[in-house]
């Protein structure tokens, strides 16, 4: 089991990752609190593994929360503001939640602390999940399309349809950019526009705001509010 801490100044936003957490099996709730100075007293005092800690607090931030507790839990980071997302990278948290915070991201991000915390009951604690493939529904009543997640060169939202382009082909699929987003594996996929989610093997290049794909003409924005999660992954493999 993991034993997790919830601190966030806002109640509703605690009682969301509780109702979370209590539906997590590999998760085990230890304490909660709206002040920070009380999570680092916690963190002291009581064995803690995953700490799920809002940025913008009263007293002291997030940021300065995890420098003073070191290495002594794990952290992902919960907050309603993206600009904090490079900084926290640095500071080796996790992952980086986004609210308001939906049941399967919050999945996606405890399974990282999983294989972080316990990696040898990674396979024990969670369904065997295939991650190379996925069905969709297409413009067509009734038709589904296996998709092999490889061939995909990058997926466009077009109003009550997204555009999965592969091999050259593109595919009308009758869902929404979030929901499509949820279902591909992290590792592989990243959304960087509000039209646009990417495979991260293909990125060929970076110029501006515009990112190039192998195999790719089109014009692929990087969109403001993704840029500080994308660019931290970059950071992490640039050599200076």
């Amino acid at each position: 089991m993991i034993k997790c801490l919830v601190v966030d100044d806002e109640q509703h936003a605690i009682d969301i990752l509780v109702h979370y957490i209590k539906q997590t099996p590999f998760l085990e709730l230890v304490d909660t609190t709206l002040n920070p100075i009380e999570g680092l007293q916690i963190v002291a005092s009581k064995p803690i593994d995953l700490i799920f800690l809002d940025i913008q607090m009263p007293e002291i931030s997030g940021i300065d929360f995890i420098k003073a507790i070191g290495n002594k839990s794990k952290v992902i980071l919960t907050t309603a503001y993206t600009e904090f997302a490079v900084e926290g990278f640095n500071l080796e948290v996790i992952d980086y939640l986004l609210k308001p915070i939906s049941m399967p991201r919050f999945l996606a991000a405890t399974q990282k602390a999983l294989k972080l915390i316990h990696p040898s009951k990674e396979e024990e604690e969670l369904p065997d999940i295939e991650d190379d493939y996925l069905f969709v529904k297409t413009e067509s009543k009734g038709k589904m399309l296996k998709i092999n997640l490889a061939d995909i060169d990058y997926i466009e939202g077009m109003k009550n349809y997204v555009a999965i382009y592969r091999n050259g082909q593109k595919i009308l699929v009758y869902t929404n950019m979030k929901d499509l987003e949820e279902r591909l594996p992290q590792k592989q996929f990243m959304r960087v526009h509000k039209s646009f989610i990417i495979p991260i093997t293909k990125i060929t290049g970076i110029e501006g705001n515009l990112i190039a794909l192998k195999n790719v003409n089109a014009e692929i924005l990087l969109g403001e509010s993704y840029k500080p999660a994308f660019m931290a992954i970059i950071k992490s493999k640039l050599v200076d």
